[in-house]
């Protein structure tokens, strides 16, 4: 089943909006708009937003995102899962010069660190359209989902393209495989999780704001992204990233709140490590 629909608002200007979407299946403002609302109503629990910062001021755009987010959490009980805070980027057809509205480093990391402190509970995502160094700023102010080793072109995990067939969506910043991104973060100090156990064990919506909203979630997290990241360090990390991240892992066990919950996660960290024993979750 779904686990989060995601579906990015654009911009919340309705005559910029129309302006961009003159035709297809988008060009109805109102119904993409509402789109959240018929997905919670037909059972959907867990959404997540986003526009692309650029498009229209970012001042109004910002407040849409907050507005939207609040609307869900007043209407549903629930707000949103995930916010998902792009930014206008070059592209192969595509000059940011030729937009005005878009937005500065310093700026964009003040939406990330106010959004972060208007909705807590919520996670944030960033793409590799920022740069290393964006990417990591953006961690220490609230970003807590990233992707690696992405590529945006039509079936670019199958096929490579050549630079005359490129049809990427827009042009990366950060072109580091994925376990150049997991060893990066755990230089930093933070732990890649790999966890789905929310999704699987039914924990969305209300039910999975609850326990964010209380912190004890964090019996659940803490072990889980231990344990997945155990897995992949174990089926697929070079040499170096095994090093550093088995040493954080012995810390960060350690750290788990709840003791028969850091007594089950340390029995399994040692199953994954000793046999081809996989998918433990809390």
């Amino acid at each position: 089943g779904i686990g989060t629909y995601i579906l990015f608002q654009e911009t919340y200007n309705k005559a910029n909006y129309e302006e961009l979407h003159p035709t297809g299946p988008k060009k109805d403002y109102a119904y993409h708009t509402e789109a959240m609302d018929r997905a919670m109503q037909g059972g959907i629990d867990d959404v997540g937003i986003g526009v692309l910062f650029g498009l229209e001021t970012y001042r109004y755009d910002f407040i849409g995102l907050l507005m939207h987010a609040e609307h869900l959490e007043a209407t549903y009980g629930v707000g949103p899962h995930t916010i998902s805070v792009p930014r206008l980027c070059m592209a192969d057809d595509i000059d940011t010069a030729d937009f005005k509205n878009c937005v500065p480093d310093d700026i964009f990391y003040r939406i990330v660190a106010i959004i972060r402190i208007a909705v807590p509970y919520t996670g944030m995502i960033i793409s590799t359209r920022e740069s290393a160094k964006s990417r990591e700023k953006v961690l220490e102010l609230g970003i807590s989902q990233i992707s690696g080793g992405s590529r945006t072109s039509v079936g670019g995990y199958v096929t490579e393209e050549s630079e005359e067939e490129n049809s990427a969506q827009f042009d990366l910043s950060d072109r580091r495989t994925l376990d150049e991104i997991v060893g990066w973060l755990l230089e930093l100090g933070y732990i890649p999780s790999f966890c789905t156990a929310c999704y699987r064990e039914g924990r969305t919506g209300d039910r999975f704001m609850k326990l964010c909203k209380n912190m004890q979630i964090l019996n659940c997290c803490h072990p889980n992204a231990l344990m997945t990241l155990t897995e992949f360090l174990v089926d697929y990390a070079s040499e170096e990233t095994k090093k550093i991240g088995f040493e954080l892992i012995e810390k960060e066990l350690q750290k788990v709140p709840n003791p028969k919950a850091r007594e089950i996660a340390i029995q399994n960290v040692k199953d994954i490590k000793a046999s081809n024993r996989r998918d433990f979750r809390f």
